[in-house]
């Protein structure tokens, strides 16, 4: 299926509601050019700075977050539900000991505007690059979001990523609908 551009805003909700269930995969590659995948579930969409951005939280201990200090370029990709069990894999293995394309016949794709991959399998992309990052602060966090989401204390990055395009399947609504 042929990619499209398309405005940042045209497929907020679906990706809000992928984000929720199953999780969205964030690609990205080190130095060495290797691709990875990650599945996320927390993130967001917006304007800050005057730039549309999508706003990601991965944790120190993950892979990704290596490459993503290495190339601070990443991709957001939205999976249609037949991709459910790749997108599961991906939230559960480690890209330092799996090649999470190779192990789930997910497809690395070049991207127009930035240095990560797409994921060509999916149906809508987010291309972003980073503009800020900052640590999560466990002292000016709630305590009771301390409490359910950090008892390992392995607390986040957050990257702020400019979004450069978005590219999305000709059917992509109907495919996520299935």
């Amino acid at each position: 299926m042929a990619k499209k551009s398309v405005a940042y805003t045209d497929y907020l909700a679906e990706t809000m509601t992928a984000l929720a269930d199953p999780g969205c995969l964030l690609a990205s590659q080190g130095k060495d050019g290797t691709p990875n995948a990650m599945t996320i579930g927390w993130g967001t969409i917006g304007i800050i700075w005057g730039r549309p951005v999508f706003v990601v939280l991965v944790r120190p201990s993950r892979h990704t977050w290596t490459l993503l200090e290495e190339n601070g370029d990443f991709t957001v990709n939205v999976a249609p539900p037949e991709l459910r069990k790749a997108v599961n894999f991906c939230g559960s293995r480690s890209g330092r000991d799996h090649d999470k394309f190779a192990d789930t016949g997910i497809a690395a794709l070049p991207s127009q505007q930035v240095a990560a991959p797409l994921i060509a399998q999916c149906v809508v992309h987010y291309e972003c690059r980073t503009l800020y990052k900052t640590q999560v602060v466990p002292d000016a966090l709630a305590p009771d979001v301390v409490k359910d989401c950090y008892r390992s204390g392995d607390f986040h990055t957050v990257y702020y990523g400019q979004i450069y395009g978005v590219l999305a399947d000709e059917d992509a609504r109907e495919r996520l609908k299935a």
